[in-house]
């Protein structure tokens, strides 16, 4: 039985979430694929253009992501959006989706009754919440790739499994932990031996200043260095890749002596980090008042031990 949305989504615990999509049946998103030798890298960048689209359409950034042969990583933050104003909000939903009669006129100053006001200032207000809600970002962008992926392969059906999985990232080391995971995805799976050949991730994107748009490092949004977190995640790589023998560097990233956390400690808590059956990342009290937030049994998450 599937968990509601709003057991898994809190935005007044954390505006911080990962999010994973697979194509059904974990058929070829993109990669090459060897019974029909039929290539599908080119799709990888579909999902790579329109996250950013939507990211810059939404009151959602993007923090990290990894797209794979048959499913994708996004790390997200959610915004706060109540500044917009009625023109605005209804601006931005017009690049998703055409707008109602009342609500175009509106958008030509030709509102002259103040019963078709209140109409428009009812679909204003069911607008925003949807820029700030990540299930509809899901849907914007998994439903363009479907669309996309079904008229190249001439077929009809679901191309992505039903719903995406989530996970409640519930402080800033459950951030960092699992933005790590994610841009280490290609490595671990022994798809790429370094953080600059890890193809479609944003930590490439970011080593090599590509043109995407992700929220910034420092103190108004990831609160580090860039470089310090390109120092984490390249220290981690060296110790997770399925073909290297794993070690631990005398050069400890400065962001490990900030958070008071053991290189051996580290390194485990990636090794262990998964998916499945997660839907919050934090300590033990983290995820007990997540759980009473949401109004959730406490069930198991991925635990990350209290630093006292």
């Amino acid at each position: 039985m599937t968990t509601a949305r709003k057991q898994l989504i809190s935005i007044s615990d954390t505006p911080y979430y990962h999010v994973v999509t697979r194509c059904v049946r974990r058929a070829f998103l993109a990669g090459f694929d060897k019974p029909s030798k039929t290539s599908f890298e080119h799709r990888r960048q579909w999902i790579v253009d329109r996250m950013m689209f939507l990211s810059e359409v939404f009151a959602i950034n993007i923090c990290s992501y990894a797209v794979m042969s048959n499913h994708y990583h996004i790390v997200v933050k959610v915004r706060d959006n109540k500044q917009w104003n009625t023109w605005q909000v209804l601006e931005t939903w017009n690049k998703l989706y055409s707008l109602p009669y009342l609500c175009e006129k509106f958008m030509r100053n030709e509102i002259f009754h103040k019963a078709e006001l209140r109409e428009v200032k009812k679909m204003t207000k069911k607008y925003r919440k949807r820029l700030m809600n990540i299930s509809w970002f899901m849907k914007c962008l998994n439903e363009y790739i479907a669309v996309k992926a079904n008229a190249e392969d001439n077929c009809k059906g679901h191309f992505w499994e039903s719903r995406f999985k989530s996970q409640a990232l519930l402080d800033e080391r459950a951030l960092l932990t699992c933005m790590a995971y994610v841009d280490l995805n290609p490595i671990r799976a022994a798809m790429a031996q370094t953080l600059e050949t890890s193809d479609y991730t944003s930590i490439q994107a970011r080593i090599k200043n590509k043109k995407v748009n992700l929220l910034n490092f420092g103190e108004k949004a990831i609160p580090y260095y860039l470089s310090d977190y390109i120092a984490l995640v390249d220290y981690t790589s060296k110790c997770v890749h399925p073909k290297k023998k794993g070690y631990i560097s005398d050069e400890i990233p400065c962001i490990l002596n900030r958070l008071e956390v053991e290189p051996d400690t580290w390194i485990e808590e990636m090794k262990q980090f998964r998916t499945d059956g997660i839907t919050a990342v934090g300590t033990v009290s983290q995820l007990k008042a997540f759980c009473q937030n949401v109004k959730k049994k406490f069930s198991v998450g991925f635990q990350l031990p209290a630093l006292e």
